[in-house]
């Protein structure tokens, strides 16, 4: 936990600024500062637009475990400074990272084979890391006063006593978290079953993960961070901005996760083919969804298949964005796939991906409001109207029960969304109508446009204690927007 000598501090440093308050993050960014950091109203002279498709995307490494204890694969991960080349020419960037990778690796990782990894912190600034989206014990979950010091070493044990998921791990220091991950901190972890493996889908280096995020860079090719910053204009695919990917005319199975701190995409390809999805943030779709976009809001993922054998070899094909701020010529290109050659292809899409579980008869009903203040320098940010303060419990739930919670978006501009540690929940409602197909399997993460609101269900079977719901733009999550609830 954070002790008695390090909240001090921070209190003397920012004239008593309360532990929630937006008036910590020079400080806590002082004690990161790799690179350049401002504030939202000062914004660092930009660096020059890089020139699109010149460099490839690259793989994002999967990390081996280094052996195994009883049942577990055991795991050791450094969190370290770093640099990398991410613009191209001039200076390399300082980040930060998990193991010197940027992004992180990937675990790939079994239901039922648990994992326990030791998080080495290297850095010079407090961490925690969350496993997002998978039931875990809550000295597991990553809490965000529950903090692993510079210089020490801390374990997680993750059961993986859930179905196959496309879970992703992030630092979740509190005050520290937007900056950590904006400046590197996060990673993939794939986890599958039996059920997932049988499925003939495209698999080896046909099964492509691809973590997207937005940045914006100075005129020395430093991450520039400021709070809430609206200026982030440079897209970047696995670490590298605007790049091409070289494929075989046939499908590829793209494991999608939007890693920007607060960045909404909406993903079509150029000429409008059909993209199929087949799963969402807690594993497969019950059936396959085609469809020409892919909506992502911040820590959402979704799991689709591309068919390149539409394509002539020597074709170029980009994934485009088409929603977000920004210029279009920067923000409405993401990578591009580049078709170099053909290939047998025995993969195939089924008709029926996986069976869910029918819903339960819901034991009790909530409802959850998000807002933030909408003007001012800092404005606050609020579950219900409170601040969110790590002492107090604002939902108790009882183990092994089920409930609804309708969650809105009280603002009139403001877009936020939604996330529940612990568990996957059902999208029941989305502005009053049923989910659409890409909402119809399990979820941990919802978007919700001003004004909307949406009703979910979750059963709460896994684990007893306490553990967070927030909003998953992190700069919210910092001003405040974060709540607790303990199952017992």
């Amino acid at each position: 936990m954070i002790n008695r000598r390090s909240a001090l501090s921070v209190t003397l440093a920012t004239g008593g600024a309360a532990l929630t308050g937006a008036g910590l993050t020079p400080l806590l960014a002082a004690r990161a500062r790799p690179a350049t950091t401002t504030t939202a109203n000062t914004p660092a002279a930009p660096a020059a637009a890089p020139e699109k498709f010149r460099r490839p995307m690259p793989l994002l490494p999967e990390k081996k475990p280094t052996g195994r204890t009883g049942k577990s694969d055991v795991y050791v991960m450094t969190m370290q400074p770093a640099r990398a080349q991410i613009l191209p020419g001039g200076p390399s960037t300082d980040v930060l990272t998990y193991d010197g990778h940027f992004p992180g690796p990937v675990i790939r990782a079994r239901s039922h084979h648990p994992v326990i990894i030791r998080q080495r912190n290297r850095l010079t600034v407090p961490t925690a890391v969350h496993l997002h989206g998978a039931a875990v014990p809550p000295d597991s979950d990553g809490d965000p006063m529950d903090v692993i010091e510079p210089g020490t070493d801390r374990v997680y044990h993750y059961p993986n006593r859930q179905p196959h998921a496309p879970l992703w791990f992030h630092d979740h220091a509190h005050h520290l978290e937007a900056e950590n991950v904006y400046r590197g901190l996060s990673g993939s972890y794939l986890l599958t079953d039996a059920t997932e493996r049988a499925l003939p889908l495209p698999r080896g280096r046909y099964e492509v993960v691809i973590a997207l995020r937005d940045a914006r860079f100075d005129d020395n090719n430093q991450l520039a961070y400021a709070m809430g910053d609206r200026a982030r204009n440079t897209l970047l695919a696995n670490g590298v901005p605007y790049p091409y990917f070289q494929v075989a005319a046939r499908k590829y199975r793209l494991r999608l996760l939007n890693a920007s701190n607060q960045r909404r995409f909406e993903l079509r390809l150029a000429d409008n083919s059909p993209i199929t999805q087949i799963g969402s943030d807690g594993g497969l779709l019950t059936a396959p969804h085609t469809t020409d976009r892919i909506a992502l809001s911040a820590g959402e993922r979704a799991d689709v298949v591309v068919d390149f054998s539409r394509y002539p070899v020597g074709t170029g094909v980009v994934l485009t964005n088409t929603t977000g701020t920004g210029p279009a010529e920067q923000i409405g290109e993401v990578l591009r796939f580049d078709v170099v050659r053909t290939a047998h292809d025995p993969s195939r899409i089924p008709e029926r991906l996986r069976t869910l579980p029918p819903l339960p008869r819901p034991d009790t009903e909530r409802t959850v409001v998000l807002r933030m203040d909408e003007g001012g320098e800092h404005p606050g940010a609020y579950i219900d109207e409170k601040e969110y303060d790590p002492q107090r419990v604002d939902a108790r739930i009882k183990f092994n029960t089920s409930e609804v919670w309708t969650v809105t978006n009280a603002n009139a501009r403001a877009e936020h969304n939604f996330h529940l540690h612990l568990v996957q929940f059902r999208v029941l409602e989305r502005a009053g109508r049923p989910p659409g197909p890409e909402e119809s399997g399990l979820k941990d993460t919802v978007h919700l446009a001003p004004g909307e609101t949406v009703r979910l269900q979750a059963v709460f079977d896994s684990y007893r204690g306490r553990y967070l719901y927030h909003c998953h733009m992190f700069e919210h999550g910092v001003r405040g927007m974060m709540a607790t609830m303990h199952i017992r």
